[in-house]
């Protein structure tokens, strides 16, 4: 996780059937460790799409030229 550990209390009214699914799913012991993991994984999957948009972008900026030497694309 990114930065320090600050903890609030925080107070939700979540779906059960939901929490209990993506604590089997992120092998989480606790609710709290489910809720902690799942916002690790959003953030983690941000940063990386964040970065391929970056990479994509320099890509198509670069002018490179993409040619279809097996002809699959011409049909």
């Amino acid at each position: 996780m990114a930065g320090g550990r600050s903890v609030t209390h925080k107070h939700f009214r979540l779906n059960a059937v939901k929490i209990k699914r993506a604590q089997r799913a992120l092998s989480a012991r606790t609710e709290t460790e489910t809720v902690e993991r799942a916002l690790d994984l959003v953030i983690s999957e941000q940063e990386s799409n964040r970065l391929a948009l970056r990479a994509n972008d320099r890509f198509v900026r670069s002018g490179a030229k993409i040619r279809d030497v097996y002809g699959a694309l011409e049909k």
